[in-house]
């Protein structure tokens, strides 16, 4: 009787101790499919990478020159681009936000290179810009750059930091981050491209009189909360504790403001 106990204690703890069958390679697949989740963009990520450079005032720049002067770099924008052609952006999940929005940068600065050089993305427009007239095949259908933002993105994720999201080329705009926009790492992402707009001068600047504030938070104030009440606790959301304290000791806005100077490293 001993040594059949003993014998099933062998047993159970070899079963105990014994691997899984399949679980190393689920894990592995685990592991796999992230690393994939976060590499979608990776050839936009490379680009900008090499080509968006930070400046001392806190402005991200882009070396257009740069990329103009690269006939195989150009060609790997478009690669990246043509890709959107036949995709599924159909979802309304942080994959589709991240396409929508990476599509459109790459796309502007395609734009922007194919005029280059020029000293802001409105030059040739009396009136408005491009963002009509400049077209991109996506999800099987023609869509402008205005109706990326403005039919897509804006109504389609009812989200204020989709205007931290994309990039106009300009130099009150807010960034043109040196990485994609990836679904894993979105949400953390836009939130950490708010603060750095908001706290930067272009963003809210706190004078004597009162708040000059980007004019992006007077073009869009419904998305904003709809009331300058609401701008406000949106900014404060995202204020570092000494700007915060200044808005609050006078949250008066008393401008906007905004440069469409191109945010060009030339």
């Amino acid at each position: 009787m001993k040594r059949t106990a003993f014998a099933l204690a062998l047993a159970l703890a070899a079963i105990t101790l014994a691997p899984v069958a399949g679980a190393e390679d689920a894990g592995a697949q685990t592991v796999e499919g992230t690393q994939m989740a976060k590499a979608q963009h990776a050839d936009w990520t490379r680009l900008l990478g090499r080509y968006v450079h930070a400046s001392p005032d806190g402005v991200n720049l882009f070396d257009y020159a740069g990329l103009k002067a690269s006939a195989a770099d150009r060609e790997a924008l478009d690669t990246y681009i043509a890709r959107f052609a036949d995709m599924d952006l159909s979802g309304t999940n942080n994959a589709a936000f991240a396409a929508w929005a990476n599509l459109y940068n790459a796309v502007t600065v395609r734009y922007i290179v194919s005029k280059y050089p020029l000293g802001s993305i409105k030059d040739g427009y009396f009136f408005g810009g491009p963002w009509k007239k400049v077209k991109v095949v996506a999800g099987g259908r023609e869509v402008s750059l205005d109706d990326i933002e403005h039919k897509i993105l804006r109504p389609t994720f009812h989200d204020p930091r989709v205007h931290y999201s994309i990039n106009c080329a300009s130099i009150s705009c807010p960034n043109l981050m040196a990485k994609a926009w990836e679904p894993a790492t979105l949400d953390a992402d836009l939130d950490g491209a708010a603060r750095a707009y908001v706290n930067n001068p272009r963003g809210v600047t706190v004078t004597d009189k009162g708040l000059v504030l980007s004019s992006i938070y007077d073009w869009f104030q419904d998305d904003f909360g709809g009331s300058k009440d609401a701008v406000i606790a949106h900014l404060l959301a995202y204020a570092d504790t000494d700007l915060a304290a200044r808005i609050r000791a006078n949250p008066k806005i008393n401008s906007f403001a905004y440069d469409w100077s191109l945010n060009d490293t030339e």
